[in-house]
């Protein structure tokens, strides 16, 4: 009988080491993976600064503008900015022209969308709220997209039909 209670004690506390084991090592692992996770949700809602860069001109203004090349620094864009210096914006580059459509989720500042075409022309111009879902687009198939602070092209007279000058207009999509 003794061995029998022996046996059967010391089965129940293999399993009860083995189940704390489990259990320790099961939240270790959760914690990792929810620590992971939030260490990627913080950098993904944080502004993106170190995009490369560009010069543009629009007739006499020489702009310093951030490259969105990727899908993913396309869908960023200027979200979590909290303001903008005057001749800075972000130019958006596709792959290939279509229609753009544009919203300003999680975008703080108010911008003026210029949808451009290939050699630099800007097809049509859109004033955009922030934190706004509605959907801005282009008039019609574009490969780029030049955002700037709202009213920067309305202060300086430029339409659509002006043209943007820069490097990235002469290059032919490969």
């Amino acid at each position: 009988m003794t061995k029998l209670f022996f046996l059967l004690y010391r089965s129940f506390f293999d399993i009860a080491r083995d189940f704390f084991r489990l259990s320790v090592e099961c939240w270790i692992g959760c914690s990792l993976l929810l620590a992971g996770s939030l260490a990627s949700a913080q950098s993904s809602s944080g502004p993106q600064l170190g995009l490369a860069r560009t010069q543009l001109t629009a007739g006499m203004h020489r702009l310093d503008v951030q490259l969105a090349q990727t899908p993913e620094q396309r869908q960023i864009g200027l979200m979590w900015r909290k303001d903008m210096p005057l001749h800075e914006g972000m130019l958006f580059v596709f792959e290939q022209a279509s229609t753009q459509c544009f919203w300003m989720r999680n975008t703080l500042i108010p911008l003026t969308a210029a949808f451009v075409e290939d050699d630099g022309t800007i097809v049509n111009l859109a004033d955009m709220q922030p934190q706004s879902d509605d959907s801005h687009c282009s008039s019609k198939p574009v490969r780029f997209v030049l955002e700037m602070n709202q009213g920067w092209f309305a202060k300086r007279q430029i339409k659509p039909g002006a043209k943007l000058g820069g490097t990235v207009f002469s290059k032919r999509p490969s």
